[in-house]
C-alpha cells in the first residue's frame, strides 16, 4: 500500500472549482439582496 505524505498532492483543480463555488455564492447572495430590495422600496 502506498505511504501517504502530507502535502504533495497536486490540488489545483479542486481550488479552481472551490474559487469559482465561492464567487458564484457571493454573486447568488448579491442578487437575492438586491431583489430583496428592491422588493422592499416598491412594496409601499
Amino acid at each position: 500500500m502506498a505511504e501517504h505524505k502530507h502535502g504533495e498532492m497536486d490540488i489545483s483543480v479542486q481550488e479552481k472549482t472551490f474559487d469559482g463555488f465561492i464567487k458564484w455564492s457571493i454573486g447568488v447572495a448579491g442578487a437575492s439582496i438586491f431583489v430583496l430590495l428592491i422588493m422592499a422600496v416598491f412594496n409601499s
